[in-house]
């Protein structure tokens, strides 16, 4: 999930603030017992068998985007592939489980707790006596404490990409012992698990030379069950091996080989023997799955009618043997047959793979930008949303795959994890009548006259002429909707525009799955029929909104998805003006710089939301030089409310009292209607049917000394009732 910003918005006007009393009415959703948060939509896929199946030794080669550009999660350009490496090779004091919640991580951690509260928050923790690092030297304060003053946020000279919670920190400083470090901080922070995962040595993080430098190429030391030999950027790998220095369970694997594989070029690596475990797209679930049932496979949706003839012509056609097209009908009848047979081969090949499903820790929105124009005004915003069935548009993306297929009901949290609750109530459920009314009530006329001018913007985010508006900049609920004391300015940026994780310090970016940001939806899914309303119209001006998406490989799923919302808005009167961009500039020039009315795209849960979500709902704010600064707020609508109950969530220790109040900060946001979850992303994993520990891991991060093939012994039954144990 390309570094996505923040760029200058082509001409701002003024705009209303909403009235309180719209934001007054849904906070009752807010509170409620931590048995709202349920279980997990999905449980995680991946084949679980015991260490004693698991066989000694192997290579587990793992399809990734692309080779890291740095291995410093907490630089602005670390990709999930970083990720990937600093799991295996770096301490975390806490990882994920299979609910999102965080759990302290034993091989390096014996305990962690606050032992004081006044006058100053102060954690002690506990380290594992065998923790050394891959040169000997033990895990210590040292550490922790030039990991602090790295990423404090008070040396420019660091080149970070975020600080979130560390700028808390007072001070850092040894124990009682060597395997104590006693964590002192200047204002209570109740995330404080998100820090130190993952942990860098001293030698990475000691300067802000070997800092912005020392890390981007190669890690030296490390201290995981594995640890990075060596990076081939012409054969696009990266590979780990076994760390002879690991003192918790020894990995299974002899090693893992990260190799860069196209999502689109993914099944063909797969079908060669290239690569063990991938991350595909339903289209490529599909291949796997037909390959396991002479069909085109359970994913080809309802009422497609796709048989594995069928399947394999497109196939074959998608591939450069177009015979209809072609001059010479034997030269071009060869190319099919050659395409067929190349088909069939690959499609025997894969019998050997399996599909392994679950759903990401991430969710696809719709985002209503509320810069200027028609959704500047709140109601037009709540209208559209309750002109949404967004339990429908779960079904459309979720339900072919086999997944469970119900929305979203958290900004903030997904289901299962302790801030999870279902606050969508604060804004309500479809209701074509009450978008209707809505929008009757904020001045859009049926069949209203339309002034007939010469269209100025012929792709969106082109400099259109905006019209002024001499409305206040706030009332006393402090929304704000960017637009007016920005006229003209450029929007600042805090970090490169993609969300970072507290728990692990990786970039979360868009685009993310091939080009394709938001939803999957399987091809060829027919729109209900409805009937679209009559037309609307304000000012003279229809009520039309610029619908921005990509238009790259991969991103025809994410189009039927508009489509299927395009139909919902008509039914209301609501006008959509969908066009395409490229892959490149669809978040950076449109999403993150505000060009936009309409656009799909996906934010992760976080285990630490206090944290990690606030920059998303902060209400926007001028700079000192006269710019906005948005933070990661690319709906450009926030509230004083919303601020300050994530201040209250991150500076107490209460955890029912936290939870209590990230649930009332959701309410806040489902009520401004800035941004309307829709569904948990599908997780598909195409593996090596014997493989096992690996796959679609949902919330949990994997346990990679566990991972590995199955032995002869085991046979074929590979899927256990139950996780490895991490004892």
């Amino acid at each position: 999930m390309s570094h996505d910003g923040v760029g200058p918005r082509a001409v701002m006007r003024s705009v209303a603030f909403l009235t309180a009393g719209a934001l007054a009415v849904p906070l009752l959703s807010g509170c409620g017992s931590a048995d709202e948060a349920g279980k997990p939509l999905a449980r995680q896929d991946i084949a679980p068998a015991s260490r004693a199946r698991v066989a000694e030794g192997g290579s587990l080669r793992w399809a990734v985007d692309a080779v890291p550009e740095t291995f410093n999660t907490f630089q602005s350009d670390a990709d999930g592939a970083t990720t990937r490496v600093a799991q295996a090779v770096l301490p975390s004091m806490y990882r994920l489980d299979a609910t999102g919640r965080p759990q302290r991580d034993s091989d390096y951690l014996e305990s962690a707790k606050v032992v004081d509260t006044e006058p100053k928050q102060v954690v002690l923790y506990k380290l594992n006596q065998q923790a050394v690092w891959s040169d000997g030297r033990e895990i210590g304060a040292a550490d922790f404490a030039a990991q602090w003053r790295a990423l404090a946020g008070k040396d420019s000279a660091y080149w970070t990409a975020r600080n979130a919670g560390y700028e808390r920190i007072e001070k850092v400083e040894r124990g009682a012992n060597d395997l104590e470090v006693r964590v002192t901080f200047k204002r209570t922070y109740a995330d404080w698990r998100s820090l130190f995962s993952p942990l860098y040595p001293k030698d990475v993080m000691g300067t802000p030379d070997s800092f912005n430098d020392g890390a981007r190429r190669k890690l030296k030391v490390t201290a995981g069950p594995f640890v990075l030999k060596k990076v081939d950027r012409k054969k696009k790998q990266v590979l780990l091996t076994r760390n002879a220095r690991w003192w918790g369970r020894p990995a299974k694997l002899s090693e893992i080989v990260l190799t860069a594989v196209p999502r689109d070029e993914r099944t063909s690596a797969l079908a060669a023997g290239k690569i063990d475990l991938a991350e595909i797209d339903p289209a490529a679930a599909q291949r796997v799955d037909g390959a396991a049932h002479g069909t085109a496979g359970p994913l080809a949706g309802p009422g497609s009618g796709r048989t594995a003839a069928k399947a394999l012509r497109s196939w074959a056609l998608a591939h450069g043997s177009d015979d209809d097209a072609a001059e010479d009908e034997v030269e071009a009848r060869t190319k099919l047959r050659e395409a067929i047979a190349k088909w069939e081969e690959q499609q025997k090949a894969l019998r050997g793979f399996e599909v392994r499903r679950s759903l990401e820790p991430a969710y696809t929105q719709l985002a209503l930008n509320g810069a200027d124009g028609p959704l500047a005004d709140e109601r037009v915003r709540r209208a559209v949303a309750r002109a949404l069935d967004r339990r429908a548009l779960a079904k459309v993306v979720l339900k072919p795959l086999g997944l469970p297929a119900e929305p979203v009901g958290s900004h903030l949290a997904l289901a299962g994890q302790d801030a999870y609750a279902d606050n969508s109530g604060a804004l309500g459920g479809q209701d074509t009548t009450e978008a209707q009314a809505l929008l009757a009530d904020a001045g859009w006329v049926p069949g209203g006259p339309v002034t007939k001018q010469e269209k100025t913007e012929k792709a969106a985010g082109s400099k259109g002429k905006k019209a002024d508006s001499d409305d206040d900049s706030s009332d006393g609920d402090g929304t704000y909707v960017v637009g007016a004391d920005d006229k003209g300015k450029t929007a600042r940026r805090s970090d490169e525009g993609g969300r970072q994780l507290a728990q692990d310090g990786k970039q979360f970016k868009q685009p993310h799955q091939g080009g394709a940001p938001g939803a999957y939806a399987p091809k060829g899914t027919a729109a209900p029929a409805a009937a679209p309303a009559k037309a609307l119209a304000k000012d003279g001006k229809a009520l039309t909104l610029r619908f921005v998406l990509p238009s790259g490989p991969g991103s025809e799923p994410l189009a039927a998805v508009a489509a299927r919302i395009t139909k919902m808005l008509a039914k209301v009167g609501i006008g959509t003006d969908i066009t395409k961009v490229s892959d490149e500039s669809y978040f950076k020039d449109h999403v993150a710089s505000g060009e936009y009315d309409l656009a799909l795209y996906s934010w992760p849960g976080s285990a630490f939301p206090a944290t990690d979500a606030r920059p998303i709902y902060a209400k926007p704010v001028p700079a000192a030089d006269g710019s906005l600064s948005v933070e990661q707020n690319y709906t450009r609508v926030g509230t004083d409310q919303v601020d300050q109950l994530f201040e209250r969530a991150v500076s107490t220790l209460d955890e029912g009292e936290q939870r209590s109040l990230i649930r009332k900060a959701d309410s806040r946001i489902w009520a401004a209607a800035g941004s309307i979850p829709l569904y948990q992303r599908p997780q598909l994993t195409a593996v090596r049917k014997n493989v096992v520990n690996a796959g679609s891991f949902g919330f949990e991060t994997p346990v990679y000394q566990d991972m590995g093939f199955l032995g002869k012994a085991a046979g074929k039954g590979a899927k256990a009732s139950a996780s490895p144990s991490r004892k």
